[in-house]
């Protein structure tokens, strides 16, 4: 009956070495989750970050204001709360802390039962030359696909 939700941070797997992922839930308001599933959301410049009671939100992610929203309207660059299990928060913090990693956003996405969902990744800021060997390599790609698509 719902369309397919499915936000993507394509920048990050270019900026980033992905380590681990995770599924997270979002606290949301009402008139979030409508834009959400209107899909007027995007994760693009977002990062996710500790308090100093170890809860994790996600910081700068972008969700429109709800059109048909009154009075009661959420703001756009909200920090919002993710909901992790007490293990893997605490795992996550001590990577973040002693390894110098980050955690970001990799896709926004509404499961089975309707409730939005953030995966988030531990990941490693790539060097330059990481950068270039990705683009080389997306390149050659491309090139061999219209290589193979002219031989059929």
């Amino acid at each position: 009956m719902q369309k397919h939700i499915n936000i993507q941070n394509k920048k990050a797997r270019f900026e980033y070495e992905i380590l681990d992922k995770y599924t997270a839930g979002i606290v949301l308001t009402g008139t979030e989750i409508k834009s959400i599933r209107n899909s007027k959301a995007s994760i693009a410049e977002s990062f996710c970050e500790f308090n100093d009671r170890g809860e994790l939100f996600v910081v700068n992610m972008t969700i429109e204001e709800y059109a048909y929203g009154n009075y009661i309207n959420h703001r756009p660059k909200e920090t919002r709360k993710l909901l992790l299990n007490k293990r893997e928060l605490k795992k996550l913090e001590k990577e973040v802390k002693n390894v110098g990693l980050t955690i970001i956003p990799l896709r926004l996405f509404i499961n089975d039962k309707g409730f939005a969902k953030l995966e988030i990744g531990l990941a490693k800021g790539k060097k330059l030359y990481d950068k270039r060997d990705t683009i080389k390599d997306r390149d050659n790609k491309r090139n061999l696909d219209r290589i193979k698509k002219n031989f059929k």
